[in-house]
């Protein structure tokens, strides 16, 4: 048994003797891992904590077999109540019911594995004071979320009433959410709708992945709104999303999915062949995509109606500056043809 801890989680390993050979998988553990209790190695069976030569392993009753090298990644414990931290939020608009935050590139929603603190919950509770019991002690206030490098508008609770509304409003697929994505190349079809079902790829546990048969309902509608590039070879397309669902990963799962990952995502995204460059604004565009740290996407607007206020409210934020010149330059890269 070997263990190695980092930040991020705690990696044991466990290799089957003779003796092992038929045995359950959690038992085996269990023996292997006295210090760890059989029901939380149940769990982290479930999770895709547990994998056998790079293959993640879900099934408490798989069998193991001699010379098997299993290992178990155990995430950080969580603090139990978040600190409130002050971090600088750009605030669009409060008032005694909620927040909407255009929230940057790079700040995390709430605590989880790897992230403990210095997240907008922490500065959320910095800057509204106290909010038990808004949407439980971990996400108090989180009524939806964002990826850690997506900016763009996010609505948090100050009061159960607000929290209450706002969900069913996202429950019922009511808020009106419109993102921004650069992608490589173009769809077809000006426009169009994404379906499939999404959900935690049997491959690999921190990914989301299109399944057949298991995971939840996604529906994503998008528009073409820019195409970059000559017409016989476009290179990238600006592209509007708006959400029927709102699915982990979705947009960057549901574009990848019909062959048009976003620029500059390193999960979902992959591996390209930059065209030669014919101009120099072929050159600036093609470096500036190499270069584009995050995945591009940006959530513009928001709207939803005001729990107390009983009027729509409708948001709308502006590219940030990473993503304006990235825009920018592959549209200058057009004007050479």
């Amino acid at each position: 048994m070997i263990a190695q801890s980092s930040a991020d989680e705690t990696v044991y390993e466990a290799e089957a003797a003779p003796e092992d050979t038929g045995t359950r998988l959690d038992r085996f553990l269990a023996k292997a891992l006295p210090q760890i209790s059989r029901s939380r190695l149940q769990a982290l069976i479930v999770s895709g904590s547990v994998a056998c030569d790079g293959a993640t392993i879900r099934d408490a009753n798989h069998r193991v077999k001699l010379g098997d090298v299993f290992r178990v990644a155990i995430p950080p414990a969580v603090p139990a109540i978040p600190a409130a931290q002050a971090i600088p939020l750009n605030i669009v608009y409060e008032d005694s019911d909620l927040i909407v935050i255009d929230k940057q590139a790079g700040l995390v929603v709430h605590p989880a594995a790897g992230n403990l603190d210095g997240t907008l919950v922490n500065a959320l509770l910095a800057h509204c004071g106290d909010l038990t019991g808004v949407g439980g002690v971990m996400r108090p206030g989180i009524v939806h979320r964002l990826d850690k490098d997506t900016s763009g508008l996010l609505v948090a609770a100050k009061n159960e009433r607000a929290m209450r509304s706002l969900g069913k409003q996202f429950a019922a697929h009511a808020v009106e959410r419109a993102y921004n994505a650069v992608v490589w190349g173009a769809p077809r079809t000006p426009h169009g709708t994404i379906e499939g079902n999404l959900g935690r790829s049997p491959y690999d546990r921190k990914r989301i992945a299109v399944l057949r048969t298991e995971g939840k309902p996604a529906r994503t509608n998008y528009r073409v709104l820019e195409r970059f590039g000559p017409t016989e070879r476009v290179f990238a397309a600006l592209v509007e999303c708006r959400l029927e669902t709102g699915r982990t990963h979705q947009i960057r799962v549901h574009m990848g999915h019909i062959g048009h990952p976003l620029i500059g995502d390193g999960t979902y995204g992959r591996a390209r062949s930059t065209p030669r460059a014919k101009t120099p604004a072929e050159a600036e565009a093609f470096a500036a995509v190499e270069a584009f740290p995050r995945q591009a996407l940006h959530a513009g607007v928001l709207g939803f109606f005001h729990p107390s206020k009983q009027v729509q409210m409708r948001f709308e934020s502006p590219w940030p500056e990473d993503l304006s010149n990235l825009i920018n330059v592959l549209h200058d890269m057009g004007r050479d043809h």
